[in-house]
């Protein structure tokens, strides 16, 4: 079985900083993690590896730093790793993004199961996976909870608002994950250190006959016009001094004029 696993790689949100000028994330000297959902899309490839067999190959598009994600990836048992990664590629969209995995995914060839994080905790759109499924024309699984796979058949759960749908989809098919499918695991030191002796394959947008018109900044028609922090109304605290008798009775005269009584 071939299984294709898209992973982003996210600033660490402990450090997120919101640059002034640009209006944006500011990356720069922030750590960058596996998209938290993403790990538990690794996680299901490897179980699925693990019963069924085949080769999982994990890719990201983004910068050299990029790298690091990549190899935590394979540490956790990924068997290949591919970075896709130019110039041309920055300033993408989601519609972009998904153009540049789907060609990508074409570049690999007859790949039974991709597989996606639910959403980026950085832009929280959740349209990704979606996407690539539509570039790629496959039947699409969302917010998968569980997954079973049986004759060259897909049973999955998905996780819907207020209830849980159970569908079966024929492979090839595009899954996205939510974090109720598995709990990720921890890559052995044994691993860590295989992993960062094993080479990551690059690819540009030469590599992947692009149309340069679909990729980068000139395929996306959608921008971010600003990231802001969330404005916090300041709570006016009052300190009743005093005996408990006239304390309690301040108290109730707040009360009454707060309208709570």
């Amino acid at each position: 079985m071939k299984i294709v696993v898209c992973i982003k790689q996210v600033p660490d949100t402990v450090d997120v900083k919101i640059d002034p000028k640009t209006k944006n994330l500011d990356r720069t000297n922030i750590k960058g993690v596996i998209n938290p959902f993403d790990n538990n899309a690794i996680e299901e490839a490897i179980r699925i590896k693990e019963k069924h067999g085949g080769n999982i190959t994990v890719i990201s598009m983004g910068p050299p730093q990029t790298n690091d994600s990549l190899k935590k990836a394979l540490a956790m048992g990924c068997d290949d790793a591919i970075l896709l990664s130019a110039r041309e590629f920055g300033g993408a969209d989601t519609l972009a993004t998904g153009y540049t995995l789907a060609r990508a995914i074409q570049k690999i060839g007859d790949v039974d199961i991709i597989l996606f994080g639910r959403h980026a905790v950085d832009a929280d759109t959740g349209q990704t996976g979606p996407i690539v499924a539509e570039f790629l024309s496959l039947p699409q699984i969302t917010f998968a909870r569980s997954i079973e796979i049986s004759d060259g058949y897909v049973y999955a759960s998905r996780l819907l608002e207020s209830s849980t749908q159970k569908v079966k989809v024929k492979m090839p098919v595009v899954i996205t994950v939510t974090k109720e499918l598995n709990t990720p695991r921890y890559a052995s030191p044994l691993n860590i250190m295989k992993a960062a002796k094993k080479q990551i394959t690059v690819w540009n947008h030469i590599d992947l006959q692009c149309d340069i018109e679909r990729i980068g900044l000139k395929g996306s028609p959608t921008a971010v016009k600003e990231i802001f922090e969330p404005v916090r109304n300041k709570i006016n605290t009052i300190i009743i001094k005093g005996c408990p008798e006239e304390a309690a009775k301040e108290f109730v005269d707040l009360l009454h004029a707060e309208k709570l009584l």
